[in-house]
């Protein structure tokens, strides 16, 4: 019972710690924190029932039934924790489970490998050429292009998950002058390029579209600088090795906390520091180079850089 327990709640948080006892630690769905402060008691206590408690948000219950309503989990997480009970709770689908931001390429969206004799479009690909984007790349990737509304004379990025839905998008202009980027007001806590990661090989996460298109092989944009909750509990599920963080200098801070939060699951980091060059400027070659000559972070240079007030 415990062990099948357990595999259902790392199914929904992500890999647990074991600390005394019966209780497992896990990283914490109701606040952000470097350590896994999520306690379960996964054994039944003499009252028949299993105590969690999140020590940062103060969030707490009795029962595995608790924790599961208050994370709003799926009918098939329900259905086998009824079986590992043997009770019978239904499954209630309310407004607020299927409640999620909605994306939508612009209306104005042309794919750049539909021929047109369009100067716009010379001038988008003129750009993309300058950034070492190649002609696969604007296939493979889906890359687009606006040339009046909202996003008139920016590059459209899109990003797909697993299942090939549009999860994101990214708006950058190609022409000089006024505001370069302009993105969706959907929540950035999404996978980036979900549907071409191969979460079996070694993953490389850094900060743009551009980064991520340039490294090529198994890389994820975060459109920003910080690892969103959504990237760090598939990393854990799915029981990635290896993990390359090729993100700004600016953003080491940033690199360095996630980088323990991942060598406390037994991770492989790498972190390749990228001084004042970005892996799209850098290019292919010299930052597959680079990346080839990052040793792994130990748990001595990780004290190091904190040391130094990074």
């Amino acid at each position: 019972m415990e062990e099948r327990l357990l595999n259902l709640l790392e199914s929904v948080l992500g890999k647990s710690k074991r600390t005394s006892g019966d209780n497992y630690a896990f990283y914490s769905p109701f606040v952000e924190h470097y350590k896994p402060k999520l306690e379960i008691n996964i054994k039944l206590n003499s009252d028949g029932n299993n105590p969690w408690h999140c020590w940062i948000s103060d969030e707490k219950g009795k029962t595995i039934k608790s924790l599961l309503r208050k994370l709003k989990v799926s009918k098939d997480v329900w259905d086998e924790h009824n079986s590992i009970f043997s009770r019978k709770y239904r499954y209630v689908k309310n407004e607020s489970d299927i409640k999620t931001d909605i994306v939508q390429l612009p209306k104005e969206y042309i794919p750049l490998y539909k021929a047109s004799n369009s100067v716009i479009r010379k001038h988008a690909l003129s750009y993309l050429r300058e950034r070492g984007v190649r002609p696969y790349d604007i296939i493979k990737y889906n890359i687009g292009y606006c040339d009046y509304g909202v996003y008139k004379h920016k590059i459209i990025v899109p990003s797909y998950d697993e299942n090939g839905r549009l999860n994101y998008f990214v708006g950058r202009s190609f022409y000089d002058g006024g505001f370069k980027h302009k993105n969706p007001t959907v929540s950035k806590d999404v996978i980036g390029f979900d549907l071409f990661v191969n979460w079996d090989l070694p993953i490389v996460i850094c900060e743009g579209v551009f980064d991520a298109i340039a490294i090529r092989s198994n890389s994820i944009p975060l459109f920003g600088k910080s690892p969103q909750s959504k990237i760090k509990t598939k990393i854990i599920q799915r029981g990635v090795k290896k993990i390359y963080l090729a993100l700004d200098s600016d953003a080491l801070k940033n690199s360095l906390q996630f980088a323990e939060e991942l060598m406390n699951y037994g991770i492989d980091v790498h972190l390749i520091e990228l001084n004042e060059s970005d892996p799209s400027e850098m290019g292919f070659d010299n930052f597959y180079k680079l990346m080839r000559n990052t040793k792994i972070l130990t748990l001595k240079r990780l004290m190091e850089y904190k040391l130094l007030g990074v």
